[in-house]
């Protein structure tokens, strides 16, 4: 890789496994999910909006994958890893024009950012930022945020959270949830407290299910991160407390889609999740005997596809079913 010559062009295939488009599904879930409760709750949708943010946050996330890919290239220790397993040395990519394609979906994205500014609230602009913060810094820096027990938590709250949040923000009014206003030389910030505390409440299935599956990743990847330098929330907690924890997470997404039924935050449809609970418990029990990248990693992505996909699907019910009946 030392010499341009040899370095291969990034075929449209390479590209599809360079973003991992398999795992980007999951991204577009919180994004789904979002619409969706705006629909349903606030009966309040900007389909311009929507569509603005939709690309925003796919953009973003082919940046986050494509960017830590040539970061975990760069800061690999282990050369076996860095010339068979990481696709820029496996592929002999160029990781300059590998990050100068990445850079480009991040132009695209603030771009795409500061339009929904603009036809939102600055308060937004700040959101986004910290979101930006978050993605670049995540591999970058003196101190990359993902050689510490980090990515857990903040892969729940910015992209299973935050994209959930910023969706339904996009939809409604900032008076109603939150916003930045000017009557110069006054300024305020004002919120609805008792909305923010729901779409918390109604967001933790997000947070869950998006941190267990970069949970999975890095239990997965345990013996090659330490041989990286990257100790991650597995190598504090190690492989039995970790798994303990990673069960806790999946029952607390249940727990709360039930508690939000019960306040009707939620439809009441929302409570046919339960129904696979058995097909959850046997991904996990999988997981549980071993946990290897390239097959029982996936067990994590169907959980959360299969969580998510019931909560997507009674919101489209109850949405149809207060259309009809009112």
């Amino acid at each position: 890789m030392n010499n341009e010559t040899t370095v291969k062009p990034m075929t449209f295939k390479l590209f599809l496994e360079f973003i991992r488009l398999n795992a980007k599904t999951a991204s577009a879930i919180p994004f789904i999910l979002g619409l969706l409760y705006s629909i349903y709750y606030f009966q309040s949708v900007d389909w311009l909006n929507s569509l603005i943010y939709f690309i925003a946050q796919m953009a973003i996330a082919f940046f986050v994958t494509g960017f830590n890919n040539v970061q975990d290239y760069k800061l690999a220790v282990d050369q076996h890893y860095r010339d068979t397993y990481n696709i820029i040395g496996r592929e002999h990519l160029s990781p300059r024009r590998a990050l100068n394609l990445m850079l480009a979906f991040l132009v695209v994205a603030c771009g795409l950012g500061l339009i929904l500014v603009w036809r939102t609230n600055l308060l937004l602009l700040f959101m986004g930022g910290a979101g930006i913060f978050v993605t670049i810094f995540y591999t970058f820096g003196p101190i990359p945020f993902s050689r510490f027990p980090l990515g857990e938590l903040l892969s729940g709250v910015a992209e299973g959270f935050g994209v959930f949040f910023i969706t339904i923000y996009v939809n409604i009014a900032p008076e109603r949830l939150l916003g930045l206003f000017f009557d110069w030389p006054r300024f305020m910030v004002n919120g609805n407290l008792l909305t923010l505390i729901i779409l918390v409440l109604v967001g933790l299935p997000n947070i869950f299910t998006v941190a267990n599956v970069m949970f999975a990743d890095n239990m997965s990847d345990l013996p090659q991160d330490i041989r990286n330098q990257r100790y991650t929330l597995p190598y504090y907690l190690g492989i039995k407390r970790a798994l303990w924890l990673y069960d806790a997470l999946l029952y607390l997404c249940f727990a709360s889609v039930t508690v939000s039924a019960i306040l009707r935050l939620l439809p009441p449809e929302s409570l046919l999740v339960w129904l696979v609970l058995p097909k959850i418990r046997k991904n996990s029990r999988i997981f549980h005997q071993e946990q290897i990248k390239e097959t029982t990693f996936e067990t994590a992505i169907q959980n959360l596809m299969l969580f998510q996909g019931v909560q997507i699907g009674t919101l489209v019910v109850a949405i149809l079913r207060t259309q009809v009946f009112g």
